[in-house]
């Protein structure tokens, strides 16, 4: 197609021009093809509005029919100072006395102060004990600084940890635990090879002492090792953490400093906020699902605009399939219709709330709402469990949805086969079209050419006519 570019040189014609007619002309056989495939690819969009709105609404489905959803509860603490508390599902509601005597704690040690960090400690094995852990050992070599033990406690990776403090007139090296409670007391000892012992990096619980907290016998305890002390109901409770979980069934206590001493009741209540959000969010998620399939079948009549799936068969079985399940009924139980907890089906097919009754559905009868969502006994049909079901059949690989957008793509693929052929046979038409006009454009250049010879000719011999 190059030497298009040279037509119309031979006869002065624009061969080239409309040759772009001709090919223009010829590719308005590909635009049918084009606005199917436009409509194809609009309608496999819209399927994925369509499955994106039924996955929310599955999601929201999926949550009723949980039993856990009906158990949410909430926590209060009332009293000066108390400890903050949080409640899982399995929390039973009713009201607790709770009373914080001490805090856990970590035990802490500290050496005596030693003039230079930087200094030989000694050689030696230094071993660091607690109680249910691995014990801590160091080799310090004679070169060893305060630094370097604290190092090596450091990189040992235990349940203690190591610093070093300026105290103002030397350096101490600082053991800290790093769990509380009791059973975080250390022992700790430094033996030489002969078997001495550096009595500055020694503890013994069981010898301690605390009268004699001076260093004289040893590492200094700066910290107690201790457990939580609370009583709940004047039932005698102790944790190793301040965090302290089932001391109340389900609810986790948090003891602060500033809660020790404090007296507070804990109360736990059934929430029946987030079970009506629940079934709140169900409610919108169908509300919106009927939005998007209102807008995907909408006709304008004034501008004959239609939305992408109107009269599709698929979304059809869609509509049919959800309405058989929202309008059938739950057999067995005190509920069998989203009306009878307050859930009412509008003229236009959208859901709306009656927030009375659905209130006295929730603190009256709950055990029958979760019956109606979830199902009774051992047998799983309640409505949500229907709705996940069905739901699951319209979502999964070869369902309703993935059928149809798997069918409008292999339309499209096929679209695509002819269009390539199309335009194969139009450029072959164009081409031939490109050798005719060469052609024709060397037949008038040569005709052209003769015209011009034959005029010469003649002019020539009417010169010599004249001149006789």
């Amino acid at each position: 197609m190059a030497s298009i570019s040279s037509l119309g040189i031979g006869s002065g014609l624009d061969l080239n021009g409309l040759l772009d007619q001709l090919k223009s002309s010829e590719r308005q056989q590909l635009a049918p093809i084009t606005k199917q495939q436009s409509s194809y690819k609009a309608k496999i969009s819209a399927f994925g509005k369509l499955e994106s709105a039924l996955d929310k609404f599955q999601q929201a489905a999926a949550k009723l029919k949980e039993a856990d959803t009906y158990q949410a509860v909430s926590v209060n603490v009332t009293g000066e100072k108390g400890p903050s508390a949080s409640a899982g599902k399995s929390a039973v509601p009713g009201s607790y006395q709770v009373h914080v005597t001490a805090m856990a704690q970590g035990h802490s040690l500290s050496s005596v102060s030693i003039a230079d960090k930087t200094a030989a400690v000694g050689a030696g094995t230094f071993t660091i004990s607690q109680a249910g852990a691995d014990d801590i050992k160091v080799d310090v070599s004679g070169g060893d600084s305060l630094e370097d033990l604290r190092d090596a406690v450091n990189d040992a990776d235990g349940g203690v940890s190591a610093s070093i403090i300026n105290d103002g007139s030397g350096y101490r090296l600082v053991l800290s635990s790093k769990d509380t409670g009791a059973e975080s007391t250390m022992s700790v000892s430094m033996v030489a090879g002969d078997g001495s012992t550096d009595d500055r990096f020694t503890f013994d619980p069981a010898t301690f002492d605390p009268n004699a907290n001076d260093g004289s016998n040893g590492m200094i305890q700066t910290v107690e090792a201790q457990d939580a002390q609370l009583t709940v109901n004047n039932i005698a409770i102790t944790s190793a953490s301040n965090h302290v979980e089932e001391s109340i069934q389900g609810v986790a206590i948090d003891i602060t400093q500033e809660s020790v001493g404090s007296d507070s009741t804990v109360t736990v209540s059934r929430d029946e906020s987030t079970i009506k959000k629940d079934v709140q969010s169900f409610v919108d998620a169908y509300n919106s699902l009927q939005s998007t399939i209102g807008g995907l079948t909408a006709f304008n009549s004034e501008t004959g605009v239609a939305g992408q799936l109107l009269g599709d068969s698929s979304l059809r079985n869609v509509e049919t399939q959800l309405r058989r399940t929202m309008s059938g009924a739950v057999e067995g139980g005190e509920f069998s219709m989203l009306s009878d907890i307050g859930v009412e089906l509008q003229l236009d097919g959208t859901l709306k709330v009656d927030d009375d009754k659905l209130d006295g559905a929730i603190s009256d009868n709950l055990g029958s709402l979760q019956d109606f969502f979830v199902g009774s006994g051992d047998e799983a049909s309640g409505l949500a469990v229907q709705l996940d079901d069905t739901l699951s059949t319209l979502l999964d690989d070869d369902g309703v949805i993935d059928t149809a957008t798997t069918g409008y793509q292999d339309r499209i693929d096929r679209l695509n086969e002819r269009y390539d052929a199309m335009e194969s046979r139009i450029d072959a038409t164009v081409e031939r079209y490109r050798k005719q006009f060469a052609d024709m454009d060397s037949m008038v250049a040569q005709m052209n050419s003769t015209m011009s010879y034959l005029s010469q000719q003649f002019q020539a011999m009417n010169a010599r006519t004249s001149s006789n």
